[in-house]
């Protein structure tokens, strides 16, 4: 699957003519080898999905769950890499497109609130959708926004890290694309990756990342803090860990500013949507045939192959 983006140096933003040509490579799995035959969408009713995630790993009961749009739920199209990817280069474009390839251990912290785009007026409540649609309705957290709590509660700019919603953000974009039950949909990355590594979900496998070539779609994962020293051989883990996910929205880039790379879209870097370059060799592969990952700033611990009905909408650009 070697179709991909060719996106900015990280030192400014595309610009607003150089976006609309971005908008054609929403297409770009339609020259992905092997999608010449049409794909069937998928009939069927409202899908049930489980009504609330726990700590432990077990599920809640399962259920018609009234946050998701009736199109993802009901998947008017096979649930695909191509609507998972533009759906989150949409959310990118909204929150300005702003690209974050510096090392994040040396991110300095919004100086004011307002400099925080997670609060500003119409993208709070934006991060609020995330909450609402991506989490399991019986969760807390489905009623939190980029500013305010289940009960509606100015929290303080300084805690916000209490209210993380990058978990919530991929989340989103799975539920939104139609993956329906086969997402453990969670505020926490950690859920999703033990979920992958030990087989209980069906529409996730962990791959080791020295020798995956992520695909477009997949998601790329990463310990955060402490547990940078997760690696893949240690998952599933018996606990839940600080982590961190992208959803990987193009491949096999030959560009600024790693030359060979990816890229990754995630939610909540630097408090907003953000775009991340990866390098990569020259075949996709993050690391190098010793085990020496290309990339210094992040210790990749697995990348979740997303298991898709079908790499794009059967009727795309119709």
């Amino acid at each position: 699957m070697s179709a991909g983006l060719s996106y900015l140096p990280s030192n400014r933003l595309p610009s607003a003519r150089l976006t609309w040509r971005l908008l054609p490579a929403l297409g770009l799995l339609g020259l992905i080898p092997g999608c010449s035959e049409p794909v069937q969408p998928v009939a069927q009713g409202v899908a049930q999905t489980p009504m609330a995630q726990y700590a432990n790993g077990r599920t809640g009961p399962y259920g018609v769950d009234g946050h998701v749009p009736d199109f993802a739920s009901r998947n008017f199209v096979p649930f695909n890499r191509q609507d998972v990817v533009a759906i989150a280069m949409r959310e990118w474009r909204m929150f300005g497109m702003p690209v974050s390839d510096d090392d994040p251990e040396e991110r300095p912290d919004a100086s004011v609130p307002s400099l925080k785009p997670e609060r500003i007026p119409g993208l709070w409540q934006r991060v609020g959708e995330y909450w609402w649609i991506g989490q399991d309705p019986y969760e807390t957290e489905v009623s939190w926004s980029g500013k305010y709590n289940a009960d509606g509660q100015l929290f303080r700019p300084e805690n916000d890290g209490h209210y993380a919603w990058s978990a919530a953000f991929i989340s989103y974009v799975m539920r939104v694309a139609g993956a329906n039950d086969r997402f453990p949909y969670s505020p926490n990355h950690s859920t999703y990756i033990n979920a992958a590594a030990s087989g209980q979900s069906t529409g996730l496998r962990a791959q080791d990342p020295k020798t995956y070539i992520p695909q477009l779609g997949d998601l790329l994962c990463v310990g955060r803090g402490k547990s940078r020293s997760v690696t893949f051989a240690m998952l599933p883990t018996s606990y839940g860990f600080p982590s961190h996910c992208g959803i990987v929205v193009a491949t096999h880039q030959n560009a600024p500013p790693f030359g060979n790379e990816l890229s990754i879209i995630g939610g909540n870097v630097d408090d907003t949507v953000s775009l991340t370059h990866v390098p990569t060799d020259s075949n996709g592969a993050l690391a190098t045939a010793e085990g020496q990952f290309y990339d210094t700033r992040y210790p990749w611990c697995a990348v979740l192959q997303v298991l898709y009905d079908a790499d794009r909408e059967p009727d795309s650009g119709q």
